[in-house]
């Protein structure tokens, strides 16, 4: 019995709406946990989150609501345990093309005699003051997310998720569009056939498909959900940014600076 409300709606195809960080400081978490998101996802794969970046959006999202969850950098038993150490409630890892590669991710998030994860006092377990209830409890309240970005990850899908452990697939459409020779070209008929077919693998196996809505708009949105996806992210906190801003200045009739 998972005590995480998002591995917990994971296990049961339940819709969480999140949104990616890419700034790593406490004040973004802060000012993204009054909206409503059920999860905040920290992209330490693209940028320059560390576990320092990451700790300190963990804190400002804590007793806020949303869930903290990363993209570790790489698929990688110290990347995925420094993560979790720093309070992560999920992890979800990149690059993931086959089985093997989905089962090396799962026993890095796990402790035994499921996993390899290490055991530490650290800010995960309140350094050590909730070491005991931490341990009995990490393996069933950690989710574990594996990415599927690569023609080589659609291909195997289906032993993708039928490796144990594995809560559900996220699709990175950029590079999935890159991987069929169509970067950037997401709505491509040969990158949306991809899509469906990884949405389909999974509602046939009974695990959460994933899905990065960059731009969302309630067409965008609507389409995600209504093809099967209900672990979606919206958007990014430098888009929103940047967005806000060019709409602020187009306010004043000024456009953005060539």
């Amino acid at each position: 019995m998972t005590r995480n409300p998002v591995r917990k709606a994971l296990l049961e195809r339940a819709l969480t709406l999140g949104t990616w960080v890419q700034v790593g400081h406490a004040a973004i978490a802060e000012v993204l946990a009054t909206v409503g998101f059920d999860w905040i996802c920290a992209d330490a794969e693209h940028t320059d989150i560390g576990p320092a970046e990451f700790a300190a959006l963990a804190r400002g999202l804590h007793g806020r609501g949303p869930v903290p969850l990363v993209r570790v950098r790489e698929n990688d038993p110290l990347a995925i345990r420094q993560m979790l150490d720093m309070g992560a409630q999920g992890v979800i890892v990149p690059l993931v093309n086959s089985a093997a590669e989905a089962e090396a991710a799962v026993r890095a998030a796990k402790y035994s005699p499921r996993g390899v994860r290490g055991f530490a006092f650290h800010r995960g377990n309140q350094w050590g003051a909730g070491f005991a209830d931490y341990v009995v409890h990490a393996n069933d309240d950690v989710a574990v997310v594996v990415m599927v970005e690569s023609k080589s990850a659609v291909e195997n899908i289906d032993a993708i998720l039928a490796v144990d452990g594995v809560d559900g697939v996220f699709i990175g459409p950029y590079d999935l569009s890159g991987s069929y020779g169509r970067p950037g070209r997401t709505a491509d008929p040969v990158v949306r056939d991809a899509c469906a077919r990884v949405a389909a693998a999974c509602r046939s196996a009974g695990k959460a498909a994933g899905i990065h809505v960059v731009l969302p708009t309630p067409e965008s949105v609507g389409q995600a959900i209504a093809e099967g996806f209900t672990f979606v992210a919206l958007g990014v906190d430098t888009v929103f940014l940047r967005d806000a801003a060019r709409q602020a200045l187009a306010a004043t009739g000024r456009g953005p600076r060539p």
